[in-house]
């Protein structure tokens, strides 16, 4: 561990929070609790925001895997920070294969992506095609939060329903997915509630995630119930 990995790594233990920390693992089954600090978010993005702008940052975001679940947060963060879409990009293709957990996974959000989304697609398809489960639920997440508005396709939809996996956190991302296009372009997705196009647990989560959501109608909701499988 070089000084500055050694300067993070005391950062974050100055902010280390127990309660929080046994709280957070409890949701984070799958990742040893021994790696887990216990930082909250909005200190770790002021610390994301100050490590940024040293010349040390770069050299932070190279030395992978990283031992500590705030240490791929803040890496995540950093990423987020990069102005440049195709920097960008390097840096999380690079990063994407040491995400472990579900939690990093899904904090992960640069707003470059925005503007940059027809790129975007590509990398998106690539990363549903991965053996990766983490990769796998960051492309899908991605599909869910850019292209499921004015840039909606109902190819987008095939894309994700052709997705089969034994992976918890993969088939969860995709009923979750789903039940965000119940909300948002109910037409287009119903068929596929219908039409039983996902596995049996992915098609009943997808249902209850729908039902629960309040920005699906109680009429939706109601039709949605008699689709359940059982």
């Amino acid at each position: 561990m070089d000084d500055f990995s050694e300067y993070i790594k005391q950062r974050l233990e100055e902010l280390r929070d127990e309660t929080y920390r046994g709280f957070h693992s409890k949701l984070m089954p799958e990742t040893d609790p021994a790696v887990i600090i216990g930082v909250r978010m909005p200190q770790l993005r002021k610390l994301a925001k100050e490590i940024s702008v040293m010349p040390e940052a770069c050299r932070f975001m190279k030395q992978l895997p990283h031992r500590y679940y705030e240490e791929n947060n803040l890496h995540g963060l950093l990423i987020e920070g990069i102005k440049d879409y195709d920097e960008c990009m390097d840096a999380l293709e690079h990063f994407l294969p040491y995400v472990d957990n579900w939690a990093t996974c899904d904090m992960i959000a640069p707003k470059i992506f925005a503007k940059h989304r027809e790129d975007l697609l590509v990398h998106i398809r690539a990363w549903l095609r991965s053996a990766l489960t983490y990769t796998v639920r960051f492309g899908t997440g991605m599909l869910m939060r850019h292209f499921l508005d004015d840039d909606f396709r109902e190819e987008y939809l095939d894309m994700v329903s052709a997705l089969r996996s034994d992976e918890y956190y993969v088939n969860m991302m995709t009923a979750w997915y789903f039940a965000t296009a119940l909300a948002k372009q109910y037409e287009a997705a119903l068929p596929y509630i219908e039409g039983r196009k996902l596995d049996v647990w992915t098609h009943n989560k997808a249902i209850q995630k729908a039902r629960e959501s309040r920005r699906v109608s109680q009429e939706h909701k109601e039709y949605l119930g008699t689709l359940k499988i059982k």
